[in-house]
């Protein structure tokens, strides 16, 4: 299986024994939310996850995902309460409260920057999108409006509200996220997800923030917002990895779209070279159902197909009753859907005309491993972009990346057929590492030729050592 699985952990998943099975069936990373915990409550479920590598021998990624400014309305009297379809209520300050009526419900929101220059016409939607209305007056501008609901459903307290016709005003990071950042590191998590990234000096900001606390990790940028999908390019050049978080991007924006934008992404991530996930409802089902529907199937399925480089799963692994099971239908449906891809792609993916030696290299890499009927690709890389660009070429043949980093290897999971392995640092050279790496893997048989991309020493005053060798090697 070359796609990664992503598992959110919870009160169903938070087992020894049960992360276990999912790591079975192609688990690589494991996502932390900071949205319903703190990093004291995950050091435990850290702890475990070191000592499955340990006892498995497989790198394990520990992600720690930023709640962001989730956007709550405030208390709402009587809740829950039945909205009826076309019925009128109030939006506004919590100091407009007294213009509730007995037929018109008032909804307060204690952030005032998001009702700035809010007009009529303008959408607005309740409970990830299940209720919503469509501003009909301004009563006071920037503080009280009337709306008219769209469809029907249950008001309750406390419930997130979403603008898709706004530009969000308020920054991707929180104070309670730059806590939840420093404690996490501080547990050892080994990537970050951004939550409601709108532009690069999100992702950039946060970078800064993680160095200043003495680390390199990844970073993933959320897609939720209308205004990200609207940068896009600019948000993968800055990003390690980009998530289709579809739940809130499908709220922000049309879902006859969405599929549409689901392509886009992905396709700007390959031309980047860029991890993606694809998340939100891959197998909701499953939560409560031991086996998906056609549709979830079909769903995973076209995420692989798309060439996505790994797909996510959370209530499905946090609260739901089947989370094992959730992960070999993804692993049972990635293995079918990649066979097909590959067979579409007829060899590695070309890249585009631009001077880039590196991206030309691993392409020529993977071209001489196909005709050479080679068993694998081998790439030492210290950074992690060696094994980067070789994924993104999509080659059939697995890829064994090397590196003396640990952060470096977990990092390398979030891309498609990558295999993390230590390098052996007593030897000097990158090629002789990738030789003895060769000569001990079970998996490439005796006779059988390994493609080896490698760097070596440039001459002074050159740029610092990159990819730029390749060796077709015989065991």
């Amino acid at each position: 299986m070359r796609t990664k699985i992503i598992a959110t952990l919870g009160p169903a998943s938070m087992k020894y024994d049960v992360m276990k099975g999912m790591v079975e069936h192609g688990v690589r990373i494991f996502r932390l939310n900071f949205s319903h915990a703190d990093a004291a409550s995950f050091v435990p479920v850290v702890q475990d996850i070191r000592k499955l590598e340990q006892e498995m021998g497989i790198r394990l990624t520990v992600m720690g995902d930023l709640c962001g400014p989730k956007i709550r309305i405030g208390e709402v009297p009587g809740s829950p309460l039945q909205i009826n379809k076309g019925q009128g209520v109030l939006l506004g300050l919590p100091k407009h409260a007294e213009r509730a009526e007995e037929d018109r419900v008032f909804i307060s929101l204690d952030v005032p920057e998001l009702m700035e220059g809010l007009k009529a016409g303008d959408a607005v939607f309740l409970a990830d999108g299940m209720l919503r209305f469509t501003v009909n007056r301004v009563l006071i501008p920037d503080q009280l409006f009337e709306m008219v609901a769209r469809t029907e459903g249950l008001l309750t307290s406390h419930k997130g509200i979403a603008f898709p016709d706004k530009i969000h005003p308020l920054p991707a990071l929180t104070e309670k996220d730059e806590k939840d950042l420093r404690e996490g590191l501080d547990i050892g998590i080994d990537a970050v997800a951004l939550s409601f990234v709108q532009g690069a000096e999100d992702v950039e900001r946060l970078r800064r923030l993680i160095q200043e606390h003495g680390r390199i990790v990844p970073v993933v940028a959320k897609l939720e917002r209308k205004a990200a999908v609207e940068h896009i390019d600019e948000i993968v050049a800055a990003a390690d990895c980009v998530m289709v978080a579809r739940g809130d991007l499908g709220v922000e924006c049309s879902l006859a779209k969405l599929p549409v934008m689901q392509k886009r992404i992905i396709r700007a991530c390959r031309h980047q070279q860029k991890a993606v996930i694809v998340a939100t409802q891959m197998m909701l089902s499953m939560v409560k159902s031991p086996v998906p529907t056609r549709a979830e199937a079909t769903d995973v399925g076209n995420a692989v197909m798309d060439g996505a480089d790994c797909v996510m799963l959370s209530e499905e692994t946090a609260i739901g009753n089947y989370p094992v099971e959730t992960c070999a239908f993804i692993q049972g449906i990635a293995q079918s859907c990649e066979d097909y891809y590959l067979e579409r792609l007829g060899g590695p993916y070309v890249p585009s005309p631009e001077k880039n030696i590196v991206k030309y290299l691993a392409y020529s890499a993977c071209l001489v491993a196909e005709h050479a009927d080679s068993a694998a690709l081998v790439c030492h890389s210290t950074s992690g972009a060696t094994a980067r660009m070789l994924s993104s070429r999509r080659p059939s043949l697995p890829i064994f990346a090397l590196s003396p980093d640990e952060g470096v290897l977990r990092g390398m999971n979030f891309f498609w057929g990558v295999r993390p392995r230590l390098a052996d640092v007593s030897l000097v050279s990158h090629l002789e590492r990738a030789v003895a790496f060769i000569r001990g893997e079970a998996s490439i048989e005796q006779r059988q030729s390994v493609v080896i991309t490698s760097g070596q020493p440039m001459p002074p005053g050159q740029p610092e050592t990159k990819t730029n060798g390749i060796k077709l090697f015989y065991k």
